[in-house]
């Protein structure tokens, strides 16, 4: 087995009027565009070198722009290294948007991301199914933001009831791409980046715990008075009625 096994990912290339879906890589590659050159995919623009996500993979660097041929049709595709475990993706230009492909979050979109870990608002799905198909829904579309909300979920989900394996791993994935690509963005080591994960988690869960407090209160003060308009209304007298001269 190489150390870095080459995985092509799943791409529609048309060919003779119809779709063909290809699932395995091809010898043979030759260079599409120079290294200093950018490729248009979908509605992005990558180059040689740039940080990409690529969904529920996390960090990879755009290594080179190449072309294979398959089944007599001839594709463009970006060479990504994926950072966490060294394996090389082929990602077809032409299906950049369908499969989720992005540039890595700026520093300022970081901020963002930890005040949004940070925020207090929780989805308390309680359906399992309806749940895990959200997750993964979010999962699926590469956003860290949508990871963030994964996170938020099952993380305060797991203080109360145990989850799923299905969920579990979930978390697990969540909360490492976000780490990995926070990392790499501020060039902080994945431990002192997860220190920060965690203590945004935990105020989430505070500002959640007092927000419900503040719900809860305000329930309690509005239901006596609402009962005492009632009862004062049933005590009042009836006003005789005027007698005719």
């Amino acid at each position: 087995m190489p150390k870095n096994p080459i995985v092509l990912a799943n791409f529609h290339c048309r060919t003779s009027g119809r779709w063909a879906i290809l699932g395995v890589a091809v010898p043979g590659a030759k260079p599409l565009l120079p290294h200093n050159t950018s490729c248009y995919g979908g509605h992005v623009t990558f180059q040689v070198g740039d940080k990409v996500i690529y969904p529920n993979h996390g960090l990879g660097i755009v290594e080179r722009i190449e072309e294979k041929t398959i089944l007599g049709t001839t594709c463009g595709f970006f060479h990504l290294r994926i950072v966490s475990n060294d394996t090389t993706v082929l990602v077809p230009v032409a299906n950049v948007d369908g499969v989720g492909l992005r540039k890595a979050i700026t520093d300022e979109e970081v901020d963002r991301l930890f005040s949004l870990l940070s925020d207090g608002k929780i989805d308390n799905h309680q359906n399992w199914k309806g749940r895990f198909k959200d997750n993964s829904d979010k999962m699926r579309t590469g956003s860290i933001y949508d990871m963030a909300d994964v996170l938020k979920n099952l993380t305060f989900l797991s203080k109360s009831k145990s989850l799923s394996f299905r969920e579990k791993r979930m978390l697990d994935r969540a909360k490492a791409l976000i780490i990995s690509e926070i990392s790499e963005v501020i060039r902080e080591k994945a431990l002192a980046v997860e220190e920060r994960v965690n203590q945004a988690l935990e105020k989430c869960f505070v500002v959640k715990a007092r927000n419900v407090a503040r719900t809860a209160s305000r329930a309690k003060i509005a239901k006596p008075v609402k009962a005492a308009v009632t009862v004062v209304a049933a005590a009042a007298p009836r006003r005789p009625a005027a007698r005719a001269s």
